[in-house]
């Protein structure tokens, strides 16, 4: 329970449901010492008779969060932060306490669906479009997706809000959606600098994809592949971020079309079911969050990553970005986007 809208409500409906709720508020970060969520998620579990627990990990999270976030901007990748506190923290961390505490279902106020298809738990799409987070969730086991409860997954966000304040759940129905990432919602580059010793980021050079010299940069980490905006020039053609050498603290820029890809491949895979992703010709692969969709068939390799070919050219694949796999509305897997490697 994150004190926002979305976990409130779906506490409402489970214990409408007739569940024994407990709540429990996870303390991933805080800037600057605020603690307002915590105070609302208390609150709520009092006025709903339900036990409420805090549970601190915010050095946990900077570890496995914050750190790598870092770490994978300083190589010149793009990070997937939500990706990586879904799957590998916040998930795990419910099923660690449920345990503890002798519960065996697991909930959240995620916009998501699930099914079990051929003896498989998959994430399936939520019914808002808007709101789906089905993305963000390829990588839970099996273990984890039967205990899950989804309470929001049929609900629109605009009902949700009224249902919150027909239960006189004012403050949580008027809450604004949380934006971008939690410990740095707007502006990376700002964070960056507060997180790294001063020096870490040096101004560098762009070049053409001739190996010509454009203009100077103010630090390879505050660029991302296929990135236009914000990059301080002023040409008399639209140019986008195609290669990041952070060795040489070097940006090449280029045409969008030169961006374009027919193949990728992923590491850190999870695969739900084989037969329903692998040497398949109906598979989609989103590496975005939101508008893209793209056709492929994915192929394992004997050192376990699964190599992708796209059906039609895809712009702006970045090393670090995460890649779903979808038929229909129904979550196959997914994995971390890698090197291609070559004979």
């Amino acid at each position: 329970m994150s004190g926002g809208t979305d976990s409130s409500v779906a506490a409402l409906l489970l214990q409408d449901a007739g569940y024994e709720v407990t709540g429990i508020t996870f303390r991933f970060y805080e800037k600057e010492g605020d603690t307002e969520y915590l105070d609302d998620a208390r609150s709520l579990c009092h006025r709903l008779g339900i036990e409420h627990i805090a549970y601190d990990v915010r050095d946990v999270f900077r570890q496995t969060v914050i750190d790598y976030f870092v770490r994978e901007y300083m190589a010149g990748h793009t990070p997937v932060p939500c990706t990586v506190c879904n799957n590998h923290l916040k998930w795990p961390l419910l099923r660690k306490v449920a345990d503890e505490q002798g519960i065996y279902h697991l909930a959240t106020g995620h916009y998501v669906r699930k099914r079990l298809i051929d003896g498989y738990y998959h994430i399936t799409a939520g019914a808002d479009p808007d709101k789906d987070q089905s993305f963000f969730l390829w990588g839970l086991p099996q273990d984890i997706l039967q205990r899950m409860l989804l309470p929001m997954g049929e609900l629109t966000k605009v009902r949700v809000r009224e249902m919150a304040a027909e239960r006189g759940f004012l403050k949580a129905a008027r809450k604004r959606d949380s934006l971008g990432v939690c410990f740095c919602p707007m502006d990376y580059r700002t964070f960056l600098r507060k997180e790294l010793p001063e020096g870490s980021i040096r101004p560098g050079k762009f070049f053409d994809e001739e190996d010509r010299f454009i203009a100077y940069h103010e630090g390879y980490p505050f660029y991302t592949i296929g990135q236009r905006r914000g990059l301080g020039l002023n040409l008399n053609k639209a140019v986008f971020v195609k290669e990041i050498l952070p060795e040489e603290n070097k940006v090449v820029l280029s045409d969008w079309k030169a961006l374009e890809k027919t193949e990728m491949r992923l590491k850190n895979c999870n695969i739900i079911n084989p037969s329903l992703l692998l040497d398949r010709d109906d598979v989609i692969v989103k590496i975005r969050y939101r508008k893209q969709a793209n056709r492929c068939t994915v192929t394992a390799q004997t050192d376990g990553s699964l190599y992708v070919r796209l059906h039609e050219p895809l712009a702006a694949i970045a090393e670090g970005q995460a890649a779903a796999f979808y038929r229909d509305e129904i979550v196959l897997g997914g994995g971390i986007i890698a090197p291609l490697q070559r004979s």
